[in-house]
């Protein structure tokens, strides 16, 4: 598509009319930001973006209702004020924030405000949603994300290493929005190559994450396909499907999207915390080296190749498993269960294929076995991710964005 055509076209999408009764500006928002990333940046930085702007929206509605502990901040509000035009401006705000000359951001935010009815209401909810964006804009200012690529390759004087440049190699340096450090979940080391059980899973991947396989299940190779998506777009449809199916208030919405958003983005930082530390080989190295491992019964495979290009960073623990298990140990922990209304997904990698879920747990089992079916993750580190993305996720819903006891009204 002509790149000309394909900013229109994500312009109008961005633009879009909102709803003339609000059903969720929360959603909406959302919605907007995920398209706005998803094209242009890498999924840890992506998730970033996307939890800013949760944040600043639910900071900012709950500035009026003050049900919850804030985030960041509570501003001082009259109870009047719009907290749809609140929301709006801080989304808006925090994103033109951080990408001052996109003029689609600018013109969404206006299209946005402009459906809202002129008066007080508006002028001081979007007064209150900017100054709610500014401060998280400022405390997210100096958190490392900006920081360069700088992994030095593994090699020795005048000998060749491949050099395409690494994913997210800083990321683990990166403040967290939740957690004390990056490395409050840090997993244990790898499997010892010498072990059973690192020989039962690099077999297993061997076999069934070929690109080749005949081993692999029909559905299991369309599973390995439809997660190739990455990111927000990965995780933030299920989230809006349940507060759309939930019927959650506007201030709910905004905590829950809050509080999912902050957890994905923590998995992040925590996940290249560890990936880094460790800096486990992937399974065509591993495999295409299966003579070096000091393990009689893990065979080499001069040609293996997974399903798809090998994601650029190292193995331990599995990216798509501690996230999508952050979101879902979020989910379960915020509505007290994990069965949920059904929600269903598609993927740009897999067109014409729609998964459906019922129950969360599911959507993060589905998720994270296809990436073994897919050989880029072992097993092992499929449930090492999916421990640590439970852990985040509980820890964000036990210590973020609490209600608040009254003992009478405001």
């Amino acid at each position: 598509m002509h790149a000309n055509l394909r900013k229109g076209l994500l312009a109008a999408a961005m633009i879009g009319a909102a709803p003339s009764a609000f059903a969720d500006v929360i959603t909406d928002w959302n919605e907007k930001a995920v398209a706005f990333v998803t094209p242009r940046m890498v999924p840890a930085a992506g998730q970033r973006v996307v939890a800013m702007m949760q944040v600043a929206m639910f900071d900012a509605v709950n500035s009026i209702e003050r049900r919850y502990r804030p985030y960041l901040s509570q501003i001082p509000a009259a109870a009047t004020a719009s907290k749809e035009a609140a929301a709006a401006a801080a989304a808006g705000t925090v994103l033109v924030g951080l990408y001052p000359q996109d003029a689609d951001l600018k013109s969404a935010l206006a299209a946005y405000l402009a459906t809202i009815p002129n008066g007080d209401a508006k002028s001081e909810g979007i007064k209150l949603g900017e100054t709610v964006a500014a401060k998280i804009l400022e405390a997210r200012a100096k958190d490392g994300a900006d920081a360069p690529d700088s992994y030095r390759y593994k090699t020795k004087p005048g000998v060749y290493v491949p050099t395409p440049i690494t994913v997210s190699s800083t990321w683990g340096n990166v403040t967290p929005f939740a957690l004390t450090s990056a490395s409050q979940f840090r997993p244990e080391p790898p499997l010892a190559l010498k072990s059973d059980q690192w020989a039962t899973d690099y077999n297993e991947i061997k076999d069934l994450g070929n690109k080749t396989s005949t081993k692999r299940s029909a559905r299991q190779t369309e599973d390995a396909r439809f997660w190739l998506i990455t990111g927000p777009q990965s995780t933030e449809p299920v989230v809006r499907q349940i507060v759309a199916a939930k019927k959650m208030s506007l201030v709910d919405s905004a905590r829950f999207m809050a509080l999912t958003s902050v957890a994905e983005a923590d998995a992040s930082v925590a996940v290249f915390d560890a990936k880094y530390r460790y800096e486990f080989w992937r399974p065509i190295t591993a495999i295409r080296n299966g003579d070096q491992d000091d393990n009689a019964t893990t065979e080499r495979d001069a040609t293996w190749q997974p399903i798809d290009n090998t994601p650029m960073h190292p193995e331990y623990p599995c990216a798509h498993c501690i996230v999508s298990g952050a979101v879902a140990s979020t989910i379960e922990a915020a509505l007290g269960s994990a069965d949920i209304p059904e929600v269903a997904m598609t993927s740009p990698t897999a067109p014409g294929v729609t998964h459906r879920w019922t129950n969360i747990r599911a959507y993060t089992d589905e998720v994270s076995h296809a990436r073994i079916w897919a050989g880029f993750h072992y097993r092992f580190s499929v449930r090492v991710g999916q421990d640590m993305g439970r852990k985040i996720g509980q820890y964000v819903v036990n210590n973020l964005m609490q209600p608040v006891i009254t003992t009478g009204a405001r």
